[in-house]
């Protein structure tokens, strides 16, 4: 963990009912880098992304996001101080148009919407076709690219992504991985909770496995794809 780190997690401990579901988990991501948490199911990752987030109280441990610690604030603080979230299910409002889904994500920042509408559409030209349909309507490829769009009308200065691709037809996880990495290439910092692990091991500049509610491997991505005792033990061979 550096000193110049944009997120930085210590000790962190979450729980349900009293039960700690992550235990002492650190974990940190600099400025543009793009770095993943994998793990076989159950261990504990969604629910350390929802704690970093906002979502959930830890127990323990602290989060100091861009220089201030933000353990106690708010998902609507984070966010406007530059941390995105993307959960995994219930990330846009169907009823609503695609367009009003891009302004409700821009939290209040009214100023250069017509702006920030243009350059989400640069990454997500499909989204530009259906600006004006309900979001309930799109598939599910198009409804992932309006939630990771809707993310980018705040600003932030990092996205946490939480299983981006569940559901998905390789095809269209093809497409998702590829506006990631689009996104990440604007100089945002991507943290990214997937379930399809060489992949996201593969495009992570670090990573982390997380088994029972505890890191118990960290690395570059490329490295810890080398291991064959991680990749039979805990990453599905």
């Amino acid at each position: 963990m550096s000193e110049n780190s944009l997120l930085a997690v210590s000790e962190l401990t979450v729980g349900y009912g009293g039960a700690p579901i992550v235990r002492a988990v650190s974990l940190s991501i600099d400025a543009g880098q793009l770095n993943c948490v994998v793990g076989p199911n159950g261990a504990g990752k969604s629910t350390a992304l929802k704690a970093i987030a906002g979502a959930l109280r830890p127990t323990a441990g602290s989060i100091v996001f861009d220089g201030t610690d933000v353990t106690k604030l708010s998902t609507n603080e984070r966010v406007a101080r530059g941390l995105g979230y993307v959960p995994q299910v219930a990330n846009i409002f169907a009823t609503l148009t695609v367009m009003e889904n891009l302004h409700i994500g821009a939290y209040g920042k009214r100023s250069g919407m017509k702006d920030r509408i243009e350059s989400v559409c640069t990454i997500f030209p499909d989204l530009k076709l259906a600006l004006g349909r309900p979001a309930g309507t799109l598939s599910g490829g198009q409804r992932s690219m309006l939630a990771l769009s809707r993310s980018l009308m705040a600003d932030p200065k990092l996205l946490l992504l939480d299983e981006p691709t569940a559901g998905l037809a390789p095809k269209l996880e093809d497409q998702v991985w590829k506006h990631i990495l689009a996104i990440q290439s604007r100089g945002i910092g991507v943290l990214v909770v997937e379930q399809n692990t060489r992949r996201a091991l593969t495009n992570s500049d670090a990573a982390y496995v997380m088994v029972n509610g505890k890191v118990a491997a960290e690395g570059s991505g490329v490295d810890l794809l080398q291991r064959q005792d991680l990749v039979e033990m805990y990453l599905g061979g």
